[in-house]
């Protein structure tokens, strides 16, 4: 339970030390705010290939198998972060974020019901949770350990600041392929290591879920939910530098870091009020909060807009979760390919991110590009409140 537990946490690390390498790209190539956001692209690609193969091999390899697979793509990725940088490539970093990436699909898909599986069925739910508190931890971690290895409050340019990737990502590689070692050592329940051998019914799946509408909607929520997350957390360092002038990279990202923490503490507190309000409920009002904290980071700016930013990550705690728990309701025997499809959706991460520099280009600002993620928290609040009036219909 202790070596599956730690998944959570290595792939909290891998997703938001991506927030450090676009500000450090930025000026590592000299990259635009658009070409600095490829950085999620590459690495949300990933994500999007390669959700329905991990979902088959649980099916024909067992849950064990399938994480082991996904440590040793993980690895993979983060080694190749040494000839990047060796050969001072913007694209072999992307490819190798992408290699990441596919390895962490493999990961969450596998992992949770891993964890359930590992244990009576009355704890599943306990152990769940416990697993999941440790990905924020995560989070918290990769960003402190980027502002401290990575960022300089002088920014690196060339072949100097390359290099300074290569030391935190050989660290987790070496992690994380020992990791896989100990895993492939350890004795697990029958039930974490049997295969199903019945891809065939996961792919079965995908084209009666495209005839549920009121699914589909959980899916494009989630697009448009991941894509705000990612793109906040994305260009926060970045705002902040424009919001208060004199800030470094550094300085700057330690607001990335107290972000994650309010995003794990909305964790809780979310986790506590749903256990008493209506998770479609809850969930418009903290969309609706979300798009107002948008709107000022986008419109006042400033100290201002850099506390309201910082406070969005309190409200989408509970979104990510909630938008999955709602979409895969009454499913049943389609609850298998409804999660994959699900995962896919997190693309958002990718395009909207993408989106929020083209605008800041644009437009000459990054408070522009805020402007997304207000409009996403939109349709995250138009999905809450149709499936509050589904629930009462």
């Amino acid at each position: 339970m202790v070596l599956t537990t730690g998944l959570f946490f290595l792939w909290g690390v891998a997703n938001n030390l991506n927030d450090v390498l676009i500000a450090h790209f930025r000026h590592v190539f000299s990259l635009t705010d658009f070409q600095s956001g490829l950085v999620q692209s590459a690495f949300y690609l990933g994500y999007f290939c390669f959700a329905i193969p991990a979902a088959l091999a649980a099916e024909r390899l067992g849950y064990k198998a399938t994480v082991i697979l996904g440590l040793l793509l993980f690895g993979a990725g983060a080694l190749l972060f040494l000839p990047a940088s060796i050969q001072l490539s913007y694209g072999f970093f992307l490819f190798a974020l992408f290699v990441i990436a596919s390895g962490l699909a493999f990961l969450e898909t596998a992992a949770n019901p891993m964890v359930a599986a590992m244990g009576p069925a009355e704890g599943a739910a306990q152990r769940l949770n416990l697993a999941q508190a440790f990905n924020p931890l995560g989070s918290i971690t990769g960003v402190a350990l980027g502002a401290s290895l990575i960022l300089s409050d002088a920014p690196q340019q060339g072949a100097a600041g390359a290099a300074a990737v290569q030391l935190p990502y050989l660290a987790i590689a070496l992690i994380v392929l020992g990791w896989a070692v100990v895993l492939g050592l350890t004795r697990f329940p029958r039930a974490a290591t049997e295969a199903s051998h019945g891809g065939g019914s996961v792919l079965a799946g995908y084209g009666a879920l495209l005839r549920r509408p009121r699914y589909l909607a959980g899916v494009a929520a989630q697009f448009f939910y991941v894509g705000a997350q990612v793109g906040i957390w994305s260009y926060l360092i970045r705002y902040a530098q424009q919001a208060m002038p004199g800030i470094g990279a550094q300085k700057a990202a330690w607001l990335l870091t107290l972000s994650l923490a309010i995003f794990m503490i909305g964790r809780f507190v979310g986790a506590a009020l749903l256990a008493r309000f209506d998770g479609a409920r809850l969930m418009a009002l903290f969309a609706g909060i979300n798009i107002a904290l948008s709107l000022v980071a986008a419109l006042v700016g400033g100290v201002v807009g850099v506390v309201a930013l910082v406070a969005t990550s309190f409200f989408m705690s509970i979104m990510y979760p909630t938008i999955f728990a709602l979409s895969l309701r009454g499913l049943g025997p389609l609850t298998k390919a409804g999660a994959s499809m699900i995962v896919m959706a997190i693309i958002g991460g990718a395009v909207l991110t993408m989106a929020m520099g083209l605008l800041s280009d644009l437009s000459g600002t990054i408070r522009a590009a805020m402007l997304v993620p207000a409009a996403c928290f939109a349709v995250v609040l138009l999905y809450a409140r149709a499936m509050r009036e589904g629930a009462a219909a």
